[in-house]
């Protein structure tokens, strides 16, 4: 994992348009589309030729988020998301959501950095 730590690992869409999403950027970017069971949240992976690259996610479909726009949402890989919550809580950041197993994908939290950014930080299964 120390060869990961601190890269861009996930990337999603967060739309209330994922078919017009799906279509752009299957003709900006030129990726393909699959379905991906998220628990009654429509979730899509797009990938490049057989490598996963990206997730759309339906922001229709997540109570509390009336009132965010679209966006672009990244995760940042850690070597242990625990601590990472920790140590973002005592230089002032918030938490979101505690950390949480999402199985073969790994463990997530979801947080605002000290300025207030939000941000998603994971230790990949």
């Amino acid at each position: 994992m120390s060869q990961h730590h601190g890269k861009v690992w996930w990337t999603e869409l967060m739309t209330r348009d994922v078919p017009g999403a799906l279509k752009y950027y299957r003709a900006i970017c030129g990726w393909h589309f699959e379905p991906f069971p998220m628990g009654g949240a429509a979730y899509h992976v797009g990938s490049r030729g057989d490598q996963p690259v990206v997730g759309v996610m339906d922001l229709n479909d997540l109570p509390g988020t009336e009132d965010l726009p679209p966006h672009w949402f990244s995760y940042f890989a850690v070597k242990d998301v625990d601590r990472a919550v920790e140590e973002t809580l005592a230089r002032g950041g918030e938490a979101i959501r505690a950390p949480f197993d999402i199985p073969h994908i790994g463990r997530i939290a979801i947080l605002r950095d000290p300025t207030g950014a939000a941000m998603g930080l994971m230790t990949p299964a």
